[in-house]
């Protein structure tokens, strides 16, 4: 479709991506490219050369080149993504990920207002496909939930450092203070503080995202351990909202330092290396030659496999597995069951919190905490490493939570 946009006479995709109306007019503020086209104007880049923006249309068009949103050529661009959108769910695509969703429209407001009206428009297609599923790479669940019309959005480094506070704080500057670190000083407040505005914002309308990774980040083993993932996964797996797990990170595959460059990836590349199957050529991955790989696979000796991670029980993936069985086994673990936080602190310690029914607590950290509170425990469900929970009032109305160190635990509450 660009290849026809670009040509010097009018056609039906002509408006389809962005452009002025003459060769040696640029795009104030805006990446573009000129001077390659038989048309007589520059186009809009949305990042790299290879990507031009699709005409969504301006928030308020200031010259006659910028198009509005309702205008025809950007509800023609509308209409031709919902047939992109139709062609797959027809298919049987249970709906899409979106990159960069809040981008859409040019010019828009800090709100997003305009690009929310536009995914608005495009969620019409739910009339056809009611059991479609749309999670954004937004990150302002505010905006891309209650105001765009998503039903999740992945919570990321966007707009604050709750999510990098976790398992990146490297990633913010300074030293790492990732909180699932062991003994590394940070604290679960500075992820709170940013997740709880975002999480009542999207209570009741749709469900934020978290991640373990993605194909844009370093994977979580580059700075955290076996036992430091484990804790980290259960966490995710656990809190409210629809869990998302990169593929690899179950197994704990590695971030594959200085790779060339692949569809504009960069120093991400080392994120999108093959999955890693069994211990044979290529790890599992294909029986080519290595040179034919489009990416090589982790040439370690310890590079981790699938296939020995099922048969270790102690392994990532065992625990990963137990605690998804958890999570379909109770209702309490359901992506929009109350969450409610029963002890934070700025310190470097546990953290407690309650899902429905369960009571789950989490330290870290490589020393014992001891907290009281005033609930009724029935029985453990799921533990790493050494967590207690003792009656102290002889009444099983006050418990004493005795978590060991780098430990974690779910606890069934009395009714």
């Amino acid at each position: 479709m660009s290849d026809i946009s670009n040509k010097a006479e009018k056609n039906e995709y002509s408006e389809r991506y962005i452009w002025t109306d003459f060769w040696i007019k640029g795009i104030p503020d805006r990446p573009y490219i000129g001077g390659e086209c038989e048309r007589n104007g520059v186009y809009m880049l949305n990042f790299f050369k290879c990507q031009p923006a699709l005409n969504y249309g301006w928030k308020d068009p200031k010259e006659n080149w910028m198009h509005g949103i309702d205008s025809p050529e950007a509800i023609a661009t509308r209409e031709a993504i919902k047939d992109v959108m139709r062609f797959w769910l027809s298919k049987g695509c249970d709906g899409f990920r979106v990159d960069m969703a809040d981008s859409l429209v040019k010019g828009d407001d800090d709100e997003k207002s305009a690009t929310c009206a536009v995914w608005k428009d495009l969620f019409e297609i739910r009339d056809e496909f009611p059991d479609a599923a749309f999670v954004s790479e937004w990150s302002c669940p505010r905006q891309a939930i209650a105001g765009a019309g998503f039903d999740m959005d992945f919570y990321l480094d966007h707009g604050g450092n709750g999510y990098n506070t976790l398992m990146r704080d490297f990633e913010i500057g300074g030293d790492d203070e990732s909180y699932f670190k062991k003994d590394s000083g940070g604290n679960i407040k500075r992820f709170l503080d940013d997740f709880i505005p975002r999480y009542e914002a999207a209570k009741g309308k749709g469900y934020i995202s978290f991640i373990t990774c993605n194909h844009d980040t370093c994977r979580p083993s580059y700075n955290l351990d076996k036992t430091e993932l484990k804790l980290a996964y259960a966490f995710l797996i656990t809190m409210p909202g629809v869990p998302f797990i990169y593929y690899g990170d179950e197994i704990g595959m590695r971030y594959i330092a200085d790779q060339p460059t692949k569809e504009g990836g960069y120093t991400r590349t080392g994120s999108r290396t093959p999955m890693q199957w069994e211990r044979n050529d290529n790890l599992g991955f294909s029986d080519a030659s290595k040179d034919k790989l489009y990416l090589p696979v982790d040439d370690d000796p310890s590079a981790p496999v699938a296939s020995e991670e099922i048969e270790d029980q102690d392994s990532l993936y065992n625990t990963v597995r137990e605690l998804l069985n958890l999570k379909r086994m109770d209702d309490s673990l359901d992506a929009d069951v109350d969450f409610e936080v029963l002890y934070s602190s700025e310190d470097a310690d546990a953290f407690i919190y309650r899902r429905g029914g369960y009571l789950i607590a989490i330290n870290p950290y490589g020393k014992e905490f001891e907290h009281t509170l005033k609930i009724r425990i029935s029985k453990k469900l799921f533990e790493i490493g050494n967590v207690l929970a003792c009656d102290n009032d002889g009444k099983g109305k006050e418990f004493v939570i005795t978590s060991g160190e780098q430990s974690f635990a779910v606890f069934e509450l009395k009714g």
